[in-house]
């Protein structure tokens, strides 16, 4: 089977705004196994939609359509489909309901232009949603079907799990159960990883992926099956090998980010931190400072001198400790535990001549790190701070001794 995926909305077309449903879309039908050849994007125009969509139902089996199904008047997906398919819009009284009966639970009133969210291709299959005011539908038509699904996030990916994916499995004439784990990976390359499992990325089922962010990558394992136990043995078995191969290199499992799973160690253990930056500029202040039971508090500062002054700490420019970076930053992770009455302490501070050096003071003493990625952009803020993250989590683990990034 082939798909298509369009997404529609000026505000797409002309990048003011990430299409991340594309990409989520893209995701879901790689992991059905469909073929996916073309993604288009169309901005707010009945008539550029409807050619679109004319365009792809001739070249795809299934064409997903988001965006659109508003109650506004630059709303036209629900025109466009019924423009490209030759039918009328009609309103739906069973659509209508769906609409009023969600205001009725949110406690608001429901204006006018709703209504025009009821409004639906004639002969469509219409889909239920529960999670907002726009429902969608499915148009089938000379062996091709039309899914048209809300352009918002959260309701596009409620519907496509709960109602869109099982209708492409019975397209696809079988019942198959997918079972999906993402092992998160942090301060070892791509490559790096690449070289370890390169095997098992060849497989055809299951299949393993990978997918690189700034200090971090992914690996993502996917398996197909008539059941869900033997899907999710087969996921597991490459699970236990990918483990073997990364060993702590992996962080978690899922979508849990860097700085959750740190605070969640912190906190189980009655463990608090305490942070004194300057080349990440506040970035690892951001990234856990919503974890109330495990950060204590946070000093920012562009050079290493106006943190010493704020801690009260011996200021690092000083020519005893001009030319000892490392003893400079143990000093402020010192420091910064201290005034906060942290359980740790953790100092970013720059490198010379570049780079940054990185402590992390506790009560068995204090462990620094050099780490090379130079500069204050945002993705040496970024590598950083990860990096920061990965050292006091391997801090907590007991696993520093030898590691490097």
């Amino acid at each position: 089977m082939r798909a298509e995926i369009v997404t529609t909305g000026t505000e797409l077309l002309l990048g003011q705004i990430d299409d991340t449903n594309a990409t989520y879309l893209a995701r879901q039908l790689r992991d059905l196994g469909i073929d996916l050849y073309f993604r288009t994007t169309v901005g707010d125009n009945e008539v550029r939609i409807a050619q679109a969509l004319t365009q792809a139902m001739a070249r795809a089996d299934v064409v997903l359509v988001t965006g659109g199904l508003g109650p506004t008047v630059d709303d036209v997906t629900r025109e466009a489909v019924a423009r490209a398919t030759g039918r009328k819009l009609v309103l739906m009284p069973e659509l209508l309901d769906q609409v009023r009966a969600f205001f009725d639970r949110v406690g608001s009133t429901m204006t006018e232009n709703n209504t025009r969210q009821a409004y639906a291709p004639e002969g469509c299959i219409p889909i239920e949603n529960p999670v907002g005011t726009a429902p969608a539908f499915v148009v089938e038509q000379g062996g091709s079907a039309i899914v048209t699904m809300p352009g918002v996030p959260r309701e596009m990916r409620y519907l496509m799990e709960n109602s869109v994916v099982p209708y492409l499995q019975r397209r696809l004439g079988r019942q198959e159960h997918i079972v999906t784990r993402v092992l998160r990976t942090v301060a070892v390359g791509e490559s790096r990883i690449d070289s370890l499992i390169a095997d098992l990325e060849r497989s055809g089922n299951p299949t393993v992926g990978l997918s690189a962010h700034a200090g971090q990558t992914d690996v993502r394992i996917v398996a197909k099956s008539t059941t869900r136990a033997e899907a999710e043995a087969m996921v597991s078995g490459f699970e236990g090998i990918v483990r073997e191969r990364l060993g702590a290199a992996i962080y978690a499992t899922g979508e849990a980010a860097l700085e959750e799973v740190v605070a969640g160690m912190l906190a189980g253990r009655g463990e608090t931190v305490a942070l004194a930056e300057t080349v990440t500029q506040g970035e690892l202040a951001r990234r856990m400072g919503s974890f109330e039971a495990a950060f204590r508090g946070s000093i920012v500062a562009w050079d290493a001198s106006g943190l010493a002054r704020l801690l009260g700490a011996q200021d690092p420019a000083d020519p005893a400790e001009a030319d000892d970076g490392q003893r400079a930053t143990e000093k402020v992770a010192e420091a910064v535990r201290r005034v906060f009455s942290a359980t740790h302490g953790l100092a970013v501070l720059p490198g010379d001549p570049g780079g940054a050096w990185v402590a992390i003071a506790g009560e068995g003493g204090v462990e620094c790190r050099r780490f090379r990625y130079a500069g204050r952009d945002h993705r040496a803020r970024t590598w950083t701070t990860v990096l920061a993250l990965e050292f006091l989590r391997r801090r907590l683990l007991g696993q520093t001794e030898g590691w490097a990034p």
